[in-house]
């Protein structure tokens, strides 16, 4: 298993700040039940880098304490959620599937963007995917898969942050400004490759430029050789309400052949989708 890391003072508080907003918000809302989001967040606490975590563990990535932790992982277990193999460190079991299952199999969004983005995939044989915005990150909710050109593995259920994709910029790019300046006010933007967006001014700065241009090249922001483009997709009834985008790599396709040749098929694709939404 990869080491967590320990968290520094002002990451601590900030996690701590975001369960404390929560906490006051629903505070004495007798319909709000804590301990269902206290499990919930415990089952979001695992991720592919972090597969299996101790009780400490995943009170340092939560800010939850370890007494409620402890409970949270004593109930998702006997659910049939997560085991201990080891009587230590905590595992996801499939059944946790279910649940997001029954968003992808209901969702008529997620049902007709996998048919696309077969389709787009084959046509351009790379690699294509839909998502939406999830909190502070993005969702993928279909995806296309032709090669691996990420070092992890991307699917249905990913979550990435949204500063440093394509899709999480045009997806920040279709927000009015109070959720913009919320969303900025809330993310601390990390340097994940020597190309990620700074900071808040500069990330301001090109959400504007995709706003006029109306798509989002990254350009090696998310992880080194990994290049995409992104473009909005809208419903019928307006708004934006997922983002679709194609991933190629970096050292073998320029930004140019993406604007150029791909972007038009992306376009498209998105156009005819938003016809079904």
């Amino acid at each position: 298993m990869r080491e967590i890391p320990e968290l520094g003072t002002e990451e601590l508080q900030r996690l701590q700040e975001i369960s404390d907003l929560t906490n006051d918000k629903y505070k004495g809302d007798p319909n709000f039940m804590a301990s269902l989001a206290r499990g919930l967040e415990v089952l979001q606490a695992f991720k592919p880098q972090y597969s299996q975590m101790s009780v400490s563990e995943i009170s340092q990535i939560t800010a939850i304490p370890r007494a409620a932790v402890r409970r949270c992982l004593y109930t998702l277990k006997a659910l049939g959620f997560v085991h201990c193999p080891d009587g230590r460190h905590y595992r996801l079991l499939p059944r946790v599937l279910t649940i997001g299952h029954a968003y992808l199999s209901s969702s008529e969004l997620a049902r007709a963007a996998q048919n696309s983005l077969d389709y787009l995939s084959k046509l351009l044989n790379e690699s294509c995917s839909v998502a939406t915005l999830d909190g502070d990150n993005i969702l993928y909710i279909a995806r296309a898969s032709v090669k691996r050109i990420m070092t992890i593995d991307l699917g249905r259920g990913s979550r990435l942050p949204a500063y440093a994709t394509s899709m999480g910029l045009v997806l920040l790019s279709a927000l009015d400004e109070a959720q913009l300046e919320d969303y900025l006010s809330r993310v601390a933007i990390e340097p994940l490759t020597e190309f990620t967006v700074s900071n808040a001014d500069a990330l301001r700065a090109e959400l504007e430029q995709v706003r006029r241009q109306g798509y989002a090249i990254n350009d090696q922001q998310l992880e080194v050789g990994l290049r995409s483009i992104a473009v909005p997709m809208h419903s019928r009834r307006g708004g934006v309400v997922a983002a679709m985008n194609v991933g190629v790599n970096a050292s073998q396709i320029p930004a140019a052949h993406l604007r150029e040749r791909v972007l038009p098929q992306l376009q498209r694709t998105a156009m005819e989708l938003a016809l079904l939404l």
